[in-house]
């Protein structure tokens, strides 16, 4: 099925449907997960040093294709050193993020005019200039923004974690849902709404509907 995207704002519920998606996929044949940014590797220094808020207090002390190309450098890192070789075999790849997520985070800090020439870049730089594969479908995961804050609460209750500089700022967070909305849109992304009422589906609802768009 080539390349898999699971996409969506922090505590959209990603990390829990990634693995069963994965067991969906399974069913139909080989397939490997990789998920970014992917902090195990060196590669993904600058991205941690930026989330940790080296580089600035806020999203926006880092612009846009600074903060893309951060990014982009662990996804071809990964990509020529992990995933590469499968790809190639024909195994399908699922990705929890991607080259997609430029699309959410990064855009939000231009112009709305200008949003449209930053996916051009983004497909530009990473699908042509670093030579990564085009994502074969999107799914994105659609929570609303005040049931999102509430899982996220529950995961760093739980894991004692701290919120790293996007998931702290509920005014970007806003308006990357935006963004996402806009990218989603442009791109035919499978668009998976995960609540109800304001309140978040239960996890195998979910699924159910991550399969149907899969589908």
């Amino acid at each position: 099925m080539g390349l898999i995207v699971l996409e969506g704002l922090d505590g959209s519920g990603k990390s829990t449907q990634l693995p069963l998606l994965e067991e969906e996929l399974r069913r139909r044949g080989p397939v490997r997960t990789v998920s970014f940014p992917d902090y195990s590797s060196p590669s993904s220094a600058l991205v941690k040093m930026y989330l940790s808020g080296e580089f600035g207090d806020r999203p926006g002390d880092v612009n846009a294709y600074a903060a893309g190309a951060f990014y982009a450098v662990d996804r071809y890192a990964s990509f020529k050193k992990d995933w590469q070789r499968d790809y190639d075999k024909g195994i399908t790849i699922l990705a929890g993020r991607y080259a997609t997520s430029n699309m959410i985070y990064q855009m939000e800090k231009l112009p709305r005019p200008l949003w449209e020439e930053y996916i051009s870049w983004v497909e530009d730089f990473e699908y042509v200039k670093l030579g990564l594969p085009r994502p074969h479908r999107v799914i994105f995961l659609d929570m609303p923004l005040a049931a999102a804050q509430k899982l996220l609460a529950k995961r760093y209750e739980e894991s004692g974690g701290k919120k790293d500089l996007h998931e702290r700022d509920l005014r970007y967070l806003e308006s990357c849902a935006q963004c996402a909305r806009f990218a989603a849109e442009k791109l035919r992304w499978r668009v998976v709404d995960c609540a109800s009422g304001g309140e978040p589906l239960g996890i195998d609802e979910i699924h159910r509907r991550v399969v149907s768009a899969l589908d």
